[in-house]
């Protein structure tokens, strides 16, 4: 499993009964979470000190209640990069903070790179690795179906003074965007994608993980240029193991070009304690040169 241990400003607090107690910049919140099975409170007194918590209703969704200070936007930084935070419908802050160990994989591709790189964002949602690209030092085509997202995207890159740097921001469907990419003719150095399980496009398009993930790989694979470094994918869904995420590249990516794949677990330690929450599983392509990184 590859682990999150150097963001500062989030922290695992606690975990229990379905939910997890949160620190972001010192705002406490409380999430739930379904991988949490046992009842027991590392650190009971913790939970008395909540600034929000999220409730899931019995009919569906749920609500935050606010019991400590009130913010309706913060921030917190990872290493020197900023991130605007809200309290959103169904439990989200607009930060996955998991995501920072692939953060690092990116830095440090396109900053050992003998030339600027171009970097397709897909289902970039609000922007965090739209924006770590950005700073250092790639071209960065930035593409989600919510305008929402893509305006709060363009909120956190104007919170680390980068607005004056290549970013493009598209609201569209992600499939419908690479397939025009492909008959432009466009080529990526690295692309990137979280989706989700399910979805719907821009313009009310249906996205299913299980029947539209491959097809939307092997599109990308039609943008890969002659120096392409890094396929990245994020899944969330309990329906595909990484061995079949693994297959699909195979398939596709490695197919064009012979690289190295793998793929992990990642996750979240609790603080002060051994217990671990795992977040997802990403898995990478990457070209030889780079796969020490």
């Amino acid at each position: 499993m590859r682990l999150v241990n150097d963001f500062k400003e989030y922290q695992i607090l606690d975990m229990a009964s379905g939910y997890k107690l949160e620190s972001w910049g010192g705002y406490i919140l409380e999430r739930p979470d379904p991988q949490i099975i046992w009842s027991e409170k590392t650190n009971p007194k913790l939970w008395d000190k909540l600034d929000a918590k999220y409730t899931r209703s019995n009919t569906g969704g749920g609500s935050w209640e606010v019991l400590g200070k009130h913010k309706d936007t913060f921030e917190v930084s990872y290493h020197d990069t900023k991130f605007l935070l809200k309290l959103m419908g169904f439990k989200h802050t607009g930060l996955f903070p998991e995501q920072a160990t692939n953060w690092n994989l990116l830095e440090s591709i396109i900053k050992n790179s003998d030339r600027p790189l171009k970097v397709l964002n897909l289902f970039a949602y609000t922007g965090a690795a739209s924006v770590v690209a950005l700073k250092a030092g790639a071209e960065v085509v930035h593409v989600d179906s919510s305008r929402g997202m893509v305006d709060w995207a363009k909120e956190n890159v104007k919170l680390n003074h980068l607005e004056d740097k290549p970013i493009r921001f598209l609201v569209d469907d992600c499939i419908k965007f690479v397939k025009r990419e492909i008959r432009r003719g466009n080529t990526y150095d690295i692309i990137l994608m979280d989706p989700p399980s399910f979805g719907r496009g821009s313009k009310n398009e249906v996205w299913s993980i299980e029947k539209d993930l491959y097809n939307l790989i092997s599109d990308c694979a039609n943008l890969m240029s002659n120096n392409f470094k890094l396929l990245l994918v994020n899944t969330y869904s309990t329906g595909l193991s990484k061995t079949i995420i693994e297959d699909v590249l195979r398939l596709t990516v490695d197919k064009k070009c012979h690289g190295v794949i793998t793929s992990d677990e990642i996750g979240i330690p609790m603080k002060d304690s051994n217990l671990i929450l795992p977040c997802g599983i990403t898995t990478i392509w990457q070209d030889k040169k780079t796969s020490n990184y």
